[in-house]
């Protein structure tokens, strides 16, 4: 097996973002077979070859871009020093190359279970999420099994614990962070009363204004299953980068909080 192809494997398996470059075909003089293909990974090293030199340059500067946006492409190189496509050197022949991301599936991450977490756990994983639950015991005003969570760019947070204790602890240890929603389950009352807790204690306007409170498109249901499902809306919604003004985040009141 292939050192590209071991390398995207321990990739995939470690759920880490990796990019696949593979050479589909070739015109003319070119340093580099069909069927050759390089590996880029998240930390920037590489494994496999296609060729070396310029072109594989121009091939990693442009597999760099795909692990950037996620966007796969048919990539075309001329072995040329000038014209379309050039990469400045003097083969003169053609490459073109299918650059493809293999990226880890976005997490969701649900702090507190409950008949609300649950089923909206189930439904997350068919949506195509990573889904980690973290239970919380009421009350506490910490949550360390949060502590062991990776967060990224690409992380959901859902906060639906059974008290606002909790659920104010659990969003001071994120609302810095750099996950890309976080949302917070509760009366308007509630939400407000917190995030002005966290006002007084010095976080800013553009933080605060980063939670989703009260959680959940307006569905208009009001059992936990159809809760979770306006949470998961509200989640895919901010995914494919839907705004507020286009989908109004009004909230679901929830019976128990």
């Amino acid at each position: 097996m292939s050192q590209a192809i071991l390398a995207l494997s321990a990739a995939v398996t470690n759920k880490q973002a990796a990019i696949m470059a593979t050479v589909v075909e070739i015109k003319g003089a070119s340093p580099a077979k069909v069927g050759a293909q390089i590996v880029l990974l998240e930390d920037g090293t590489n494994a496999g070859t296609v060729g070396g030199g310029k072109l594989e340059a121009a091939i990693l500067k442009d597999a760099q871009t795909a692990l950037v946006n996620g966007l796969p492409k048919l990539t075309h190189y001329a072995l040329t020093e000038e014209g379309q496509d050039s990469i400045g050197t003097l083969c003169g022949g053609a490459v073109s190359v299918f650059i493809q991301p293999f990226l880890p599936p976005p997490q969701l991450i649900i702090v507190g279970g409950g008949h609300i977490g649950y089923p909206l756990k189930l439904m997350g994983e068919v949506a195509g999420f990573d889904v980690i639950l973290v239970d919380v015991e009421p009350g506490r005003a910490n949550i360390p099994e949060l502590g062991s969570v990776q967060l990224t760019t690409d992380t959901f947070i859902v906060l639906i614990t059974t008290d606002h204790v909790s659920d104010e602890a659990a969003l001071r240890q994120v609302i810095s962070s750099q996950v890309r929603y976080i949302g917070m389950i509760g009366s308007r009352h509630k939400c407000q009363t917190i995030l002005e807790h966290l006002r007084t204690d010095g976080f800013t306007e553009d933080a605060l204004a980063r939670v989703y409170a009260p959680i959940g498109l307006d569905l208009g249901g009001t059992t936990p299953q159809e809760i979770a499902v306006a949470i998961l809306a509200e989640v895919i919604a901010v995914q494919r980068g839907k705004d507020r003004s286009v989908n109004p985040l009004r909230g679901v009141e929830p019976q128990s909080q």
